[in-house]
């Protein structure tokens, strides 16, 4: 049995809400990356939140175009911390905007 954050009553596991004050149970943030052009399978990546470390963890599922997920993954905060910096650390550069573009033609331009 779970307690209510909100009321403190013990509360079934597999309820998502509270059945006495209707308080989540527990807090998410989710988000949703479409597959590449063609690919009709999307990732969706949700954090738990909770105030004790042990309960939080990141969970990246595989969902079909039917709405089904096909495979789910939970990684601890350093997982999660490791797939993120693996991420931004293999990006490609950004490309320069039109104004940093001009800014290094107007620098090879002699002076004078």
């Amino acid at each position: 049995m779970a307690r209510c954050g909100r009321c403190e009553r013990t509360v079934e596991e597999q309820f998502r809400y509270c059945p006495w004050c209707a308080a989540p149970m527990r807090l998410k943030l989710v988000e949703f990356f479409r597959g590449r052009s063609g690919e009709r399978r999307a990732l969706r990546v949700s954090r738990y939140l909770a105030p004790d470390p042990a309960e939080r963890q990141v969970r990246v599922s595989i969902w079909s175009e039917d709405g089904r997920a096909e495979a789910v993954v939970g990684l601890d905060d350093a997982e999660a911390a490791r797939l993120g910096d693996f991420l931004r650390d293999t990006a490609p550069a950004p490309r320069p905007g039109l104004r940093e573009a001009v800014t290094a033609v107007l620098r090879r331009v002699p002076s004078g």
